[in-house]
């Protein structure tokens, strides 16, 4: 049963009176709303009234608008609550987790190459304090998942680092960074994502270590974590099959099942082995690995009888409240693992001092407080990530530096995902890198792709040939002093893997121009796409498309800024060829 006097609730007599007696006075119906988390997609107040006020939920998670409208929004979900709510954000990076100008600082990916853990801190802080600005009080972060198979597009960039060490010096400088906000912390995606190469939002993952190897890795990451104080766990749909077979040497392999239901992994390794006291919640239960596991109506009831107090999202909220309700009146949830779920929940709000504020008509705080939004000590902050980041993989040819003085003429190809998930229209990154490299003094040609040429005048097989016929090669090489490809490709939930694609067979994106003029290739967002343009010479991860990160890639190409970032091994995907 939960301690509450212990970490990481640490409550008073006082706040422990306050949640005996609130889950005292609480129906069945009650304490089953405490459960679930909803996501408001809709942004309709009276159906967000309705799912607060009628199916009594315990937190909320939303799709990210302007500060103005998200504290509006987060004001008016606790007007509507009997029971003050958590309010999640998602600030892997920032700020922009929290609203949609919220000030984006580094991906965890940039932290690692930061080679410290200011950077870290930093994304933590203006985090924190931009979502504790709109309203927000619990925070789904830091990832604590191990980067340990380079095709893992999930983690790729998510992910501090591939070293154990390196992760668990950044995560603990994330939640320091955090805390100074008061914003309640989540390690994420126990028991671990990284190891292979699937995307749980399709399939079930698999974190296939032995005992040993889990225990000196992501053991020891989540070991520091929970040491650390963290509120809560959130629970991949994730199978350990070793730690499954350790606890029941007979189960069959049909009975493995991912950790959001698995008792063997929330109660005997996470609760007894580990020692977590604290909130234990759901991944995203719309999940391919978790709805695919079991039938929706055991799964629901399932989470929670396993051992997880709280549930990510309603598929159909009538229809799930009723699995959990059918579960609880069946047996599947027992009255106490109910109300130690509820307590714990109850717990973390008394942690949060949710129920003072309440009272005192605080739980969101003043307007004012929104002038921390991009402010520009959160813009310098992000700059610093910029600077200590940007990784030079490899210049193998030594072409650097490439500056407008020597390499004025440039031919800019920026390559990204297909249109549809684009809305059909122009990747508006490839009009800001135009930009940013004309003021920089470049004499900039824009490749069209043929997705492009398509989004601008519809097929032809003009444009397909525009596409595919290099032409001379020598008026190539007369015309442009240098090519820069940009790779602005990212994505989860779609493909297991996401690689580099070409808008067309036989694409003139694809560099025949490597030994022919000098050329640069920069990835902004993953870091293994050396795996499908090995032939790069000169090859830079620059982690994001952000203005910041534009602008000191150009410094440091021009060799007025010296390339501060750190590549891990991984990078180049385990081949010779890359390294080349």
């Amino acid at each position: 049963m939960v301690n509450l006097k212990e970490a990481p609730f640490f409550l008073s007599d006082t706040d422990i009176v306050w949640v005996e007696e609130t889950l005292s006075h609480m129906s069945v119906e009650e304490k089953i709303g405490q459960l679930f988390i909803m996501l408001d997609r809709t942004k309709d107040r009276e159906e967000a009234r309705k799912l607060i006020q009628e199916y009594h939920i315990g937190g909320c998670r939303y799709e990210n608008e302007p500060a103005e409208q998200i504290y509006e929004q987060n004001k008016f979900y606790q007007e509507c609550a009997k029971i003050p709510l958590l309010i999640a954000c998602n600030c892997d990076s920032g700020g922009n987790g929290a609203c949609s100008d919220g000030t984006y600082v580094a991906s965890a990916a940039a932290c690692g190459a930061a080679g410290d853990d200011v950077t870290a801190e930093h994304v933590g802080y203006v985090g924190a304090t931009e979502a504790a600005a709109v309203g927000c009080n619990w925070n789904f972060g830091p990832v604590c998942d191990i980067k340990k198979n380079w095709r893992n597009t999930v983690v790729n960039t998510r992910a501090f680092s591939s070293d154990t060490d390196r992760v668990i010096k950044n995560a603990r400088a994330y939640v320091r960074g955090m805390r100074k906000a008061g914003v309640a912390v989540t390690a994420k995606h126990f028991p671990g994502d990284g190891v292979d190469e699937l995307d749980q939002h399709l399939v079930m993952g698999t974190n296939n270590l032995s005992c040993e190897e889990w225990d000196e890795s992501f053991g020891r990451v989540y070991r520091t974590m929970i040491a650390d104080g963290v509120e809560a766990v959130m629970v991949g749909h994730i199978a350990l099959p070793a730690y499954e077979r350790k606890f029941v040497p007979e189960i069959s392999d049909v009975k493995i099942v991912p950790a959001t239901l698995s008792e063997n992994l929330l109660q005997k390794l996470l609760r007894d082995q580990l020692g977590f006291n604290g909130v234990i919640v759901t991944d995203a239960t719309h999940m391919g690995g978790f709805t695919s596991s079991m039938p929706r109506k055991k799964q629901v009831p399932g989470a929670i009888a396993a051992g997880c107090d709280m549930f990510l999202f309603f598929n159909d909220v009538g229809e799930d409240f009723s699995y959990m309700l059918q579960g609880y009146r069946d047996g599947v949830i027992t009255p106490g693992r109910l109300d130690d779920a509820v307590t714990r929940i109850l717990g973390l709000k008394a942690h949060l001092k949710l129920h003072e504020k309440a009272r005192a008509g605080e739980l969101i705080g003043a307007r004012e407080q929104l002038a921390v939004i991009g402010c520009q000590e959160h813009k310098r902050m992000a700059e610093n990530a910029a600077v200590k980041s940007i990784t030079l993989v490899k210049d193998s040819l030594h072409q650097l530096p490439v500056s407008p003085k020597t390499h004025r003429r440039v031919y800019v190809i920026v390559v990204s995902n297909p249109p549809i998930t684009r809305e059909n229209r122009e990747d508006p990154v490839k009009e800001q890198i135009r930009c940013i490299m004309t003021e920089c003094g470049y004499e900039v040609t824009l490749h069209d792709s043929y997705y492009d040429l398509t989004v601008k005048h519809g097929f032809s097989r003009e444009n397909m040939m525009k596409s595919v016929v290099i032409g001379s090669v020598e008026k190539f090489k007369q015309k442009y002093d240098a090519v820069f490809m940009f790779i602005n490709i990212s994505g989860y939930a779609q493909k297991n893997i996401v690689r580099l694609e070409w808008a067309v067979k036989h694409s003139t994106e694809i560099p025949w121009y490597v030994h022919e003029l000098p050329t640069v290739i920069i990835s902004l967002n993953y870091t293994n796409h050396l795996i499908d343009v090995p032939m790069a010479k000169c090859f830079i991860n620059a982690y994001a498309p952000t203005e910041q990160v534009l602008e000191h890639l150009m410094r440091k190409l021009a060799g007025k800024e010296a390339f501060e970032g750190q590549a891990e091994a991984n990078v180049f995907c385990g081949r010779w060829d890359t390294r080349t």
